[in-house]
């Protein structure tokens, strides 16, 4: 992590020669042993694919899983091969973070050398912050592999190619009065705009930038690359907008006014919505605003359950996704609750090729807004990219807002905090606004939900349509446009 972060406050010379020096390093030595083999599996037609390989994956994490503590119980009938293992799962107790914060230790694999242990953590804009453990050496190579099929097939990226990355990366020098609001990953070759700065004011710089680096992909929290098109389409800039090949939307639902505006923007891009998390232990990709969201069978296993934990495999059936990971042998994911919901668009058949898991809808993390004291806005996605460490010894928690720049956490934790815990906290909270919001903290035994049993990340009270960056309704935006054509009319 030193290294990192002295990585990261070089100057930019420095870290501009350290990414062609990177890229010179051979592939195995950047990416591991484990990446090309992954990248082949990423790359295999669905029509090669068969039920057996994804039997085979599933087989070896339920042994993984019957090795830790917390599944000791179901151990001889985990690894009973005289049933079927798609069977032996579905006998399997679900998972939920609660269960894992509980007791971390039970789901880690005591016989395996902790060295493989990659500690990871969750928080910001997740419920129920946590920490877990992935496979050293394994899972991020994986990950890497599979993203790179998705940039290279899906996007029709190129070698060489920059990327503008709007994923809720804080560019330190925003903070500093007149700073520079955006820089660059050689080492990627991601362009990184601050993710708290998308107002009208500091347009003109990201598009300076734009035109510089010429990034023909974009990857982005919906939210964030909203504000960015809105200017674009009030102030095009076609010899940039039209070269864009391909986006990718990640992290949150993205809205159909949103969607249509990007196809207006960028009309040369193929836009892809991505389904993922922290854990990985699912990965999923939807082309446009239409398509199904079909899941990398060879990633992890999907399935949806209702209310009761009981499978669903009808189609059109909302449904909670649960995933059981592949590969992580050091903590492996068995039928986790993602909290996410969806529906089937094909009920999967576990009897006929190739195997495939399509899903109508996904309906993962909303796109909600604090306003910083400068009224900035900083999404909740944007929080969450920093998983906060300080978080992952609490319960649950909530923001309130009713003031600019000053929110207010509500925080459940069975064993309190410590007013060094409480500051460390709240200092997270502020640096990752770049100062922009003090935060109240308040220790309460529990979260309202909502009628429907959801858990409100973020209750709002301001009113933030005046906000470029807002996540507005689609009569909103209509609204919009006609003042737009109003006013040029008049000007005319």
């Amino acid at each position: 992590h030193a290294s990192l972060n002295w990585y990261k406050t070089a100057p930019p010379w420095i870290r501009d020669l350290a990414g062609r020096l990177y890229r010179v390093v051979p592939e195995r030595v950047r990416l591991g042993p484990q990446y090309r083999r992954f990248l082949s599996e990423a790359q295999r037609p669905l029509a090669n694919l068969r039920w057996q390989d994804v039997a085979v994956r599933l087989e070896a994490t339920l042994c993984a899983a019957a090795a830790t503590p917390a599944y000791s119980a179901y151990a001889a009938e985990m690894t009973n091969q005289q049933r079927d293992v798609f069977q032996r799962l579905r006998a399997l107790p679900l998972t939920s973070k609660s269960d894992i914060k509980a007791n971390l230790a039970s789901f880690v694999r005591p016989d395996m050398d902790p060295g493989l242990r990659l500690q990871t953590f969750t928080g910001g804009s997740t419920a129920q912050p946590m920490t877990f453990y992935l496979h050293r050496h394994v899972t991020r190579p994986k990950e890497t592999a599979y993203v790179t099929y998705v940039n290279e097939q899906l996007l029709g990226a190129t070698s060489g190619d920059w990327a503008l990355s709007l994923r809720g990366r804080t560019v330190a020098s925003a903070a500093t009065p007149n700073g520079r609001v955006w820089a660059t990953e050689p080492i990627k070759r991601h362009l990184l705009f601050s993710s708290d700065h998308l107002e009208s004011r500091y347009m003109p710089a990201y598009v300076d930038a734009l035109q510089s680096l010429k990034p023909r992909q974009i990857h982005a929290y919906p939210s964030a690359l909203y504000p960015l098109a809105r200017w674009f389409s009030q102030h095009p800039a076609p010899e940039y907008t039209q070269q864009v090949v391909g986006i990718l939307l990640t992290s949150e639902n993205v809205y159909d006014f949103q969607m249509s505006l990007f196809e207006e923007v960028f009309p040369n891009a193929k836009i892809v919505r991505h389904y993922g998390h922290s854990e990985r232990v699912l990965m999923s990709t939807a082309a446009g605003s239409q398509g199904d969201a079909e899941f990398f069978a060879l990633y992890g296993l999907p399935e949806l359950v209702d209310e009761q934990g009981q499978p669903i495999d009808k189609p059109g059936v909302l449904g909670e996704i649960v995933g059981t990971s592949f590969d992580n042998h050091v903590m492996p994911f068995v039928r986790y609750k993602t909290g996410d919901m969806g529906m089937w668009s094909q009920e999967p058949n576990y009897n006929q090729a190739p195997p495939q898991f399509k899903m109508h809808r996904i309906e993962g993390r909303c796109q909600e807004f604090i306003v910083c004291s400068d009224h900035r806005l900083v999404s909740i996605a944007t929080l969450g990219a920093a998983h906060f460490q300080e978080l992952n010894q609490v319960e649950q928690i909530q923001f309130e807002q009713k003031t600019p720049g000053l929110i207010t956490l509500k925080v459940v934790s069975a064993c309190g905090l410590s007013s060094h815990e409480e500051a460390r906290i709240a200092r997270a909270v502020r640096d990752k606004t770049q100062g922009g919001c003090e935060v109240e903290l308040q220790i309460v035994p529990t979260i309202e939900r909502t009628a429907r049993g959801k858990h409100r990340m973020l209750i709002q009270h301001l009113d933030l349509s005046q906000y470029l960056g807002a996540a507005i309704t689609p009569e909103h935006e209509e609204s919009l446009r006609a003042q737009a054509l109003l006013n040029a009319a008049v000007g005319s």
